[in-house]
């Protein structure tokens, strides 16, 4: 439909409230029916159907199975959601239908005023009203009679404009519908960002529990060769302060021995001398002979026997690896596939 877009020019109200009365989509005046969407946006329901089927390509072919589908405000963006009806389930807007009858009827009631209809460059008085096909251009009769179009081809001007005004708007659908498509793999590229996110924590939080788990085992583990270590330490200390003991009784009873012994050479009567020496003597010489006691061997001290080697344990703690995985390369094939078409 032409209704004469560019005849109010002088800022009117007029002209204001005409570019509240084109639609998104094919950029010309509602048609009606006029479908409001849910966000309050307008639609001619032919475009609203347009894009509704560029977003649903198999709807028509579901016959009587009771489902909808879906499609974006190409205004707003918003999720408009369809019953089995489709666009004709939408609710007409004739509060706007009614403002295009009045405003049809106030545009046929002002007479055109010249200069408002496109003219020609190369003969000034005459309205560009043909399209040559050859040079792709609009021009006017003369120049096609007598102009530099005469040996081109020319068409109706009305019969290209719509031509290519249907063009367009089918090259709109296409761009919506590839944009919904372009959505819908971002929001599943959002879903897997965060599942990737949710079960990266799950498997951090898991890796932290085993080394946990095998911390406590190693704490254990050292906590038992410490006390066998402890228990070794003990018997020998024993041992040792035993013969200690046994050692220090000896030579306090030595002592005493020699204490006697030069007590009885201070004696310088030869009776009373003899009368203990025998005996003294005696004593001395079993003492001597009986006196040995037990000793320690070589390296007793030595703790080697509680030596541990943890090499083996390194090396398998560096080795340590996650566990190999096939990866499933299916669904990133699949999104280049669709992101490519």
């Amino acid at each position: 439909m032409d209704f004469q877009a560019g005849i109010l020019r002088d800022g009117s109200p007029m002209e204001s409230l005409e570019k509240q009365l084109i639609c998104p989509i094919c950029l010309e005046m509602f048609s009606k029916p006029v479908v409001i969407l849910p966000c309050q946006h307008n639609l001619c329901r032919k475009c609203a159907n347009d894009i509704f089927q560029a977003a649903n390509p198999y709807w028509q072919s579901r016959g009587s199975v009771i489902s909808g589908g879906r499609f974006r405000c190409p205004s707003c963006r918003h999720e408009v959601l369809l019953d089995r009806h489709g666009v004709y389930g939408l609710q007409r807007n004739l509060l706007v239908e009614n403002i295009i009858d009045i405003y049809k009827q106030e545009c046929s009631s002002r007479p055109l005023k010249k200069g408002e209809h496109p003219m020609c460059k190369e003969h000034e008085d005459e309205r560009i009203n043909i399209y040559c096909v050859t040079c792709e251009v609009p021009t006017c009769s003369m120049c096609k009679v007598f102009g530099a179009h005469k040996d081109c081809e020319v068409a109706p001007l009305q019969t290209v404009f719509q031509g290519q005004k249907t063009e367009l708007n089918n090259c709109i659908s296409m761009l919506v519908a590839g944009n919904d498509r372009i959505q819908t793999i971002i929001s599943q590229l959002e879903d897997s960002c965060r599942t990737t996110e949710e079960n990266s924590e799950a498997a951090k939080q898991e890796l932290c529990a085993r080394f946990d788990a095998l911390a406590a085992l190693l704490e254990e583990k050292k906590s038992e060769l410490l006390q066998r270590i402890t228990r070794e330490q003990g018997d020998k200390t024993g041992f040792v302060q035993g013969l200690i003991h046994q050692y220090k009784e000896q030579l306090e009873k030595s002592s005493r021995l020699v204490e006697t012994a030069i007590q009885a050479m201070e004696e310088t009567g030869g009776a009373a001398f003899l009368m203990n020496a025998k005996q003294l003597i005696k004593t001395i010489v079993e003492a001597s002979k009986g006196g040995r006691l037990e000793k320690i061997e070589h390296g007793y001290e030595s703790m080697d026997a509680f030596s541990v080697s943890l090499d083996h344990l390194a090396e398998a703690v560096r080795a340590l690896d996650f566990d190999p995985v096939e990866e499933d390369e299916e669904y990133f094939d699949g999104e280049e596939e669709e992101v490519e078409e």
